[in-house]
């Protein structure tokens, strides 16, 4: 199976987004890539137990992408293994009347992970910078100061928000979070087969919105956003990384390895040991035990 180098995946300088791609040739079966999942997924396991007894860093996993991109069932496949105290996740959604009343990234802050845990989030911060600017209406909802009407969302209310978003990610890296954002890249066509399987399935109906059909119409407006704010905030402490994810398998793959990789880096992530005194008496709390 061919090689996953994590530099193929990273954004280190300006994109366009038209020449990303949406599929990746891992030269293997889709049996083949799922068995390596499984076995990536493992190792990833072992790390996230160690960095939950170790109690350093956290991991914060952000993915963004269109609608039928396949970000829960990435979810699913990629933390299989994990044990559940170490990993929370968070979809967020439209906003409540109660997040309304403070600041876009109060909801994001206080969800962040613990040290020694996994985050994940499943549509993020980034949606202030996305689903806001194509349909900047929403901004009035959030009853900011000196905004009275759409008109007043120029280009320089993006460019703070872009320097917020820089300055919250750079503020949790220093403090330990490492930091994984992940564009899922589906090509338009592959939305379509998408939308159409959860129509001609029964059992997949449940997931079909016409506000699906809504925002594809947006398509173009949508990668013009995405192209920006990743070339805004793509930096070596929160890096973006392009995932081909016309395949699932591959997608899912992608991402663990991608993940596995930068991790087993972290030299100084340890099970810690006991203390001299506790581990001198190994050998007698043994014999308490066996001679109960």
């Amino acid at each position: 199976m061919k090689d996953i180098k994590i530099e193929d995946f990273k954004i280190s300088s300006q994109i366009k987004i038209e020449d990303l791609p949406t599929t990746f040739d891992l030269e293997s079966s889709e049996k083949k890539i799922e068995k390596k999942l499984r076995k990536v997924s493992e190792d990833l396991a072992e790390i996230q137990n160690a960095m939950y007894a170790h109690g350093k860093y956290s991991v914060l996993f952000c993915i963004q992408g269109m609608d039928t991109a396949g970000k829960d069932s990435l979810i699913r496949e990629v933390f299989k293994e994990f044990n559940v105290r170490g990993i929370i996740a968070h979809s967020f959604k439209k906003p409540t009347n109660l997040e309304l009343k403070h600041d876009y990234l109060w909801r994001h802050v206080k969800a962040l992970p613990a040290r020694g845990k996994f985050g994940i989030f499943n549509r993020t911060h980034y949606e202030n910078v996305l689903v806001t600017r194509v349909h900047p209406e929403y901004l009035m909802s959030e009853n900011l100061p000196d905004i009275t009407s759409v008109k007043d969302v120029d280009d320089s209310f993006w460019e703070k928000r872009f320097n917020q978003i820089n300055n919250f990610e750079k503020h949790i890296a220093d403090n330990g979070t490492i930091i994984f954002k992940f564009f899922i890249n589906i090509s338009k066509e592959e939305q379509k087969n998408r939308l159409l399987r959860r129509l001609n399935k029964p059992n997949k109906n449940w997931k079909f919105s016409p506000d699906d059909l809504d925002e594809r119409e947006c398509w173009e407006s949508y990668q013009a956003c995405y192209q920006e704010a990743i070339n805004k905030t793509s930096k070596p402490h929160a890096p973006w990384y392009n995932l081909p994810a016309d395949d699932k398998p591959t997608a899912r793959y992608i991402v663990a390895k991608i993940l596995y990789d930068t991790l087993k880096e972290y030299t100084d992530i340890k099970e810690p040991e006991l203390p001299a005194k506790e581990k001198a008496k190994i050998d007698d709390y043994k014999a308490r035990l066996e001679n109960e």
